[in-house]
């Protein structure tokens, strides 16, 4: 695996869920994999399990890692070739990524959207600008547009947790007092579309995914009949992509509560975290037995050390 932006780097889906969950069963069989060997991480927003679960990830296959907030700890990156730099960026990222790539065998990079400029973000620069510069494996630990180390994530804990060989999944739109990126959405879409699974969609009007995302889902914007039968509930936010970077609606009948969760079939709730509770979801919900939030966010680990494995065996 020479990268992982997207589901797309992954021609084998269910060969990669077995191997993280083998990773899981044996956290440090492959330890000598990463010896002598350092992974830089590189963030450009915040983060509390993707930080740290990469660094776990790393530290089981015996690699050593170098964390970097980009702009707090370096340098300002421009990021478009051919720019005039007589602005506050200090240093071009294809100079960076170059050195950075040094130091280093393998790269993450963690992104953000400005979510003003759609075309921009959709652009997905600062991942692209690395993967062009750099000459070594790089890793999305989230970019302006996809998430896929949640959304392998999620993926591996559906896998775990399913009672059905093809369970109903339904991802479901909730409200958020600030607007928030399509990147966590777009790429559980991306990835359910290439899972075994009934794949549903619910969202107010005016919150549809680009259709490259959404793909086959079926799409609906009635949350309830969404909720009924379901084996797997994912509540996320996002802001509008038509009418991109706005706040459409913070319709708090959209919350995930226990009544909804009624509807459908014994099923399992799930969030990527942080979450806004008694906002997104109520506290009866997250508290509750079929939450697996935590479990979820316990896979960060064993879907990172997948990845970083194939990396490091170069495998396809």
């Amino acid at each position: 695996m020479k990268q992982f932006l997207s589901v797309h780097d992954v021609p084998d889906l269910p060969a990669l869920v077995a191997e993280a969950l083998d990773c899981k069963k044996n956290p440090l069989a492959h330890k000598h994999l990463g010896r002598n060997k350092t992974l830089g991480l590189l963030f450009f927003n915040a983060s509390l399990r993707t930080r740290l679960s990469t660094q776990r990830a790393a530290q089981n296959l015996g690699l050593d890692v170098m964390v970097m907030n980009v702009t707090q700890d370096s340098w300002g990156l421009e990021m478009k070739d051919g720019a005039v730099m007589d602005g506050d960026k200090a240093e071009h990222v294809k100079e960076a990524a170059a050195v950075i790539a040094q130091y280093c065998e393998i790269i993450g990079v963690r992104s953000f959207p400005g979510l003003a400029d759609r075309d921009l973000d959709y652009r997905d620069e600062v991942i692209g600008q690395f993967v062009k510069y750099a000459g070594v494996p790089v890793v999305s630990l989230e970019s302006a547009i996809r998430h896929p180390l949640q959304s392998l994530t999620d993926l591996i804990t559906i896998e775990e947790h399913k009672t059905k060989s093809r369970p109903k999944v339904v991802l479901t739109w909730a409200p958020h007092p600030k607007a928030l990126p399509q990147a966590v959405p777009n790429s559980f879409a991306e990835w359910m579309n290439r899972a075994d699974v009934d794949f549903v969609i619910a969202h107010p009007e005016g919150y549809e995914l680009h259709e490259q995302f959404a793909g086959n889902a079926v799409v609906t914007h009635n949350q309830r009949e969404a909720f009924a039968g379901a084996d797997f509930i994912y509540a996320k936010n996002w802001s509008s992509y038509t009418h991109y970077g706005q706040i459409l609606s913070k319709d708090r009948d959209w919350s995930v509560d226990a009544a909804k969760m009624q509807l459908t079939h014994n099923a399992k709730f799930m969030h990527c975290l942080p979450v806004r509770r008694n906002v997104v979801v109520m506290d009866e919900v997250i508290d509750s037995p079929n939450s697996i939030v935590i479990k979820q966010a316990g896979n960060r680990v064993w879907a990172a050390q997948a990845v970083l494995k194939r990396m490091l065996e170069n495998k396809s």
